[in-house]
């Protein structure tokens, strides 16, 4: 049954939004993001401390995409007033590993006593620190964080060796909005 749909998001104090040409940006006092939102049958609209999405006769597709939409913007909007941390610990049982950011690689060095060491490149707007056996990823945007986080623990993927032996690597702890993994 097709119906009108009306959703309203309330921005908290001191964050800015913009919509131009499909890009909405959102700015806080701790970053800015933005996103394109295109879709033919959706609106969405910018009026002071609102942003709203419309859809006119919405069927069930539409009524999806305003959900997504709405939760990718309430996920924007908490990220530029707290930013999202995504925590990952660094296991060595072999081998002693030393994990490091240099400039914009992050970097594993003796990873199963390999000779050259394994890099990843630091996605633009995240933050990588390393402290100790834990790596704390932290960004505005949840999706580059996550896509930082998943990064770096798929460059210490083992292949043709058991599993259950070979545990080193970089695991995933803590993910942006879970309490618990």
């Amino acid at each position: 049954m097709k119906e009108n749909l009306k959703r309203e998001i309330v921005l908290e104090k001191g964050v800015i939004s913009t919509y131009v040409h499909n890009v909405l940006k959102v700015k806080g006092p701790k970053g800015e993001v933005e996103r394109m939102f295109a879709h033919p049958r959706l609106k969405i609209k910018v009026e002071g401390e609102k942003i709203i999405l419309e859809a006119l006769k919405a069927t069930k597709r539409e009524k999806t995409m305003i959900g997504s939409f709405e939760a990718h913007i309430v996920n924007m909007v908490k990220g530029v007033i707290e930013p999202h941390v995504y925590l990952l610990k660094v296991c060595s049982g072999h081998f002693p590993m030393t994990v490091t950011v240099s400039g914009q690689e992050f970097v594993i060095k003796n990873f199963l006593g390999e000779a050259v060491p394994r890099k990843v490149e630091i996605i633009k707007g995240v933050d990588v620190k390393v402290n100790g056996v834990e790596v704390i990823i932290t960004s505005a945007d949840k999706e580059k964080a996550g896509l930082m986080a998943s990064r770096v623990e798929n460059m210490c993927r083992i292949t043709n060796r058991d599993r259950r032996i070979f545990q080193d690597g970089c695991y995933i702890t803590k993910k942006a909005g879970k309490t618990e993994i």
